[in-house]
């Protein structure tokens, strides 16, 4: 979403200064923190805002600005006094508005939050940023059609608008309209720093006959993990040398891939030469000329360590018969939508425990300590678990993966482990698509259990508890 700051121009329509030759120290205080924000020093900026408001407590530009810095502090409810404040004082400021309404979005008060973009839209129509926040929060709540409007009057008023492309691109992935979609999706620019570090141009489907390209690290384990599949076909057009930058924890999985001819970790001190290409990942299908098939080549196309297996095994208690079933709980804490897809601790799954099964804890990082919250005992190995080659080793000896929407239900699709995956209905990852209880990523692997209103995780535990019963 976007958020703006109040531009330079101090009073708000620019005009003169109130004693001729004299500088205004409230001014140059807003001037400052303006420079402050732009610079990243927010602690600069908020000093300045602070002493520009005391100065000139009329000042509603500063007090905007002020609660723009808090709310990058993190500090939202000091955020939003100052926003109210401003309009209080110059209600008909589009950004300050706009700027509420993101404050307002990510602390899910949705309805205040639209009401905040309208206001923005009713005093700016012509503002592509706030048709498209607009968009994304009815996205989030499952309403696309309105979304894919929004984002489309965004575009239609500023055609080169980052944000407005790379949402819309949500949306129609969402539905399964990959052919635009993913046009839309190379709208996303994290790459500049990427691009810093190889000598060679990245890979737009140019012909791959003879070349070699290099695969870099793009958002988190699982989306590196989905679309590594891809790897293969690029060998397929003709690629004689592919390899990877992955984050540490999926070096050893991935060199047990074998288009790929060599893995490094992000952390190490790379300066990659001799690549004739680089691509990120979630290029590929676009560029790969796969845009409406989403997942080709065999499956599984990921397998685990035999050595690794044998190890694990040891660690792994007999089920006494009883199918053992590894549980996922909680994703990475820093996601934006991790409160909705996370559940809250491994209690809300104890009802499962009536079952039968023998559960197997896969948790590592939060949570990975609520083993004793289960009411039966739980095999808790995910402290024990050192990168996602260990997890591989573990799963592939489990009946079935039990998993919030994080990379371990990537993981378990891409070994073609069966994986039942609980989603949230607030901000549904787009890769699930709509509607549906299977996974065209992963078919005949995945599942999917999909609360049936937001925060609602009793239901969907109900459906799957209804659902192992129905095994046995």
């Amino acid at each position: 979403m976007d958020r703006l700051p109040i531009p330079p121009g101090f009073p708000s329509q620019g005009g003169t200064l109130s004693r001729e030759s004299i500088p205004d120290p409230a001014q140059a205080l807003f001037f400052e923190g303006n420079r402050s924000l732009a610079a990243g020093d927010l602690l600069g900026a908020e000093r300045s805002f602070r002493t520009a408001v005391l100065i000139s407590p009329g000042s509603a530009e500063s007090l905007s600005n002020l609660g723009l810095v808090l709310d990058r502090m993190g500090r939202h409810a000091a955020a939003e006094s100052c926003y109210r404040r401003s309009l209080q004082l110059q209600p008909n400021r589009s950004e300050t508005h706009l700027n509420l309404g993101v404050l307002l979005a990510r602390a899910k008060r949705l309805n205040d939050a639209e009401a905040a973009y309208l206001h923005a839209i009713a005093l700016a129509p012509a503002q592509p940023a706030a048709w498209t926040n607009l968009g994304a929060l009815h996205a989030a709540c499952g309403r696309d059609a309105e979304a894919e409007r929004c984002h489309r009057q965004a575009l239609a008023l500023d055609p080169f608008h980052v944000n407005a492309r790379f949402n819309l691109a949500y949306v129609l992935l969402r539905q399964g309209r990959f052919d635009e979609g993913w046009l839309c999706l190379e709208a996303r620019d994290w790459y500049g720093a990427h691009a810093a570090r190889f000598d060679c141009p990245r890979w737009r489907g140019e012909p791959l006959a003879g070349k070699s390209v290099m695969l870099t690290c793009e958002s988190g384990h699982g989306d590196m993990i989905q679309f590594i599949r891809y790897a293969p076909l690029l060998k397929t057009l003709g690629a004689v040398r592919v390899g990877v930058i992955c984050h540490p924890g999926l070096v050893r999985l991935f060199r047990g891939m074998a288009a790929l001819d060599c893995v490094h970790s992000y952390a190490d001190l790379l300066q990659p030469a001799g690549w004739d290409f680089w691509c990120p990942p979630l290029s590929l299908p676009l560029w790969c000329g796969r845009s409406g098939a989403p997942a080709p080549g065999a499956m599984p196309y990921l397998h685990a360590e035999a050595a690794l297996v044998a190890q694990w095994s040891e660690r792994i208690p007999e089920s006494g018969g009883a199918p053992r079933v590894g549980l996922v709980w909680k994703g990475n804490p820093r996601f934006e939508n991790d409160a909705a897809r996370s559940l809250p601790g491994l209690s809300v799954l104890a009802p499962l425990a009536e079952t039968g099964m023998r559960f197997v804890g896969l948790q590592k990082g939060a949570g990975e300590d609520e083993g004793h919250d289960w009411p039966d005992g739980l095999a808790n190995l995910g402290p024990r678990l050192g990168d996602f080659a260990d997890t591989a080793a573990v799963v592939a000896q489990l009946d079935l993966v039990i998993s919030v929407d994080t990379a371990v239900a990537h993981l378990a699709g891409a070994l073609g482990k069966p994986c039942w995956t609980l989603l949230p209905a607030y901000q549904t990852d787009w890769r699930w698509l709509k509607e549906r209880s299977d996974s065209p990523w992963y078919p005949g692997t995945l599942r999917l259990f999909r609360q049936q209103r937001d925060g609602d995780w009793t239901g969907v535990v109900k459906a799957v508890g209804a659902a192992l019963a129905a095994q046995c």
